[in-house]
């Protein structure tokens, strides 16, 4: 088992990483009937996206001796109204610590190759930008 997700009422849950004890909490969003106090399902989805990405190029980076710690991912999330779903994700990284173009293009693909990327349905538009400092 994963995780275990128990229903708290009022539109949110709690997510138990079995494995650390880690708890993720979720909301219903604002826009849906809820509180808007925590991740919404969809948002912890297009998180996902870049924290796979992210760790994706980690692996990539290690076995190349990159070190791009303190790079950081601005998600957005952009949901359609009919049907109620995601219809894209935005994703600007800020990169650390990489200057070397041929590296840049080797951690870029490795991030478009995370296992979230390609199981996310096709129709899903994804925005991907990498800014190099």
């Amino acid at each position: 088992m994963t995780s275990k997700v128990t229903y708290l009422g009022d539109l949110r849950t709690s997510s138990i990483h079995v494995q650390s004890g880690i708890q993720i909490l979720s909301d219903a969003p604002v826009d849906n009937n809820g509180k808007g106090e925590a991740f919404s399902p969809t948002d912890l989805v297009a998180n996902a996206l870049a924290t796979c990405m992210m760790t994706i190029m980690g692996i990539k980076a290690r076995d190349m001796n990159i070190d791009f710690k303190g790079s950081t991912a601005a998600v957005t999330k952009i949901m359609n109204a009919e049907p109620r779903r995601i219809g894209a994700i935005e994703i600007v990284f800020e990169m650390q610590g990489v200057t070397e173009q041929k590296d840049k293009t080797i951690l870029e693909r490795a991030a478009m190759t995370c296992p979230v990327f390609l199981s996310l349905n096709t129709d899903i538009e994804k925005r991907i930008t990498f800014n190099w400092k």
